[in-house]
């Protein structure tokens, strides 16, 4: 037996990219962005010029967490911080990332991959991303 599952395209991986960028640039912050496949192979990548060196692998983390149960990474620290064998044992998680900035797109309920922005402090990262997940239409969680 198998299943059918959808996955991001390149062009809508472009589309967010721009999207991110537009937004950090009125921001007038310096970030990388990461899009992630439903696999969360990285699909597409962009770092600013002055984005800093860390931003580069948060963003692609924050990508790849959000596609590892399909939550946005801020809802981790809601859900482990009050349980202390998660929350001394979870953070300790290769790549797992608990604060915000990455989100999973979803099509017509399916998750087709994520996006993850560092560069800012993660309440900028999360309206960054907000605004790349309105600007192709897709929901934002």
């Amino acid at each position: 037996m198998s299943i059918i599952k959808r996955s991001m395209d390149a062009e809508t991986a472009q589309k967010l990219i721009a999207a991110a960028i537009e937004k950090s640039r009125e921001m007038d912050k310096a970030m990388s962005i990461a899009i992630v496949n439903e696999a969360g192979q990285l699909k597409g990548f962009h770092s600013m010029d002055g984005a800093g060196h860390l931003t580069v692998q948060i963003a692609q983390d924050k990508a790849w967490t959000a596609t590892s149960f399909g939550i946005p990474t801020h809802v981790w620290w809601d859900f482990i911080k009050n349980d202390p064998p998660l929350l001394h044992g979870i953070t300790h998680t290769p790549r797992l990332i608990i604060f915000g900035g990455g989100y999973p797109v979803m099509e017509e309920g399916q998750m087709i991959g994520a996006i993850g922005i560092s560069g800012g402090h993660y309440s900028e990262d999360m309206e960054v991303a907000r605004h790349a997940l309105e600007a192709i239409g897709a929901p934002v969680g």
